[in-house]
């Protein structure tokens, strides 16, 4: 599987943005993807997840409420709508992908896109 997130760029704060990533190589409806980000100089940090089946969702409680998790599995494609972004919220933003299907709690996805990044200025 590859992925493939896009999307980022630079925005002011209170503006919105849409990430994207495109899996290739196999279907990954039934998978659970994720976001994670990692802002200069920090660690990375779980953002939003959707797990396979189901379809349950899971947010980060600072984007709860502004950001937005789907997947249209037509398209192979999971979404992150980011709005009211923050200067706190610049990073580059990386798509996970795991193929149990479950969203894993430390983050270990099998694969990784290369990441986009956002930066919102104040």
């Amino acid at each position: 599987v590859q992925l493939q997130a896009s999307g980022g760029g630079l925005v002011q704060r209170g503006g919105s943005l849409r990430l994207s990533c495109v899996a290739s190589g196999r279907t990954v409806k039934n998978f659970a993807m994720g976001w994670i980000r990692q802002a200069p100089g920090k660690e990375r940090e779980f953002v939003a997840a959707i797990s396979g089946g189901n379809g349950t969702i899971y947010y980060a409680d600072a984007v709860k409420g502004r950001f937005t998790i789907s997947r249209d599995n037509a398209k192979n494609t999971v979404y992150l709508q980011m709005n009211s972004l923050k200067p706190g919220d610049t990073a580059v933003y990386y798509c996970g992908a795991k193929a149990l299907g479950y969203v894993p709690p430390s983050g270990d996805y099998d694969y990784w896109g290369q990441g986009t990044l956002v930066t919102v200025s104040s």
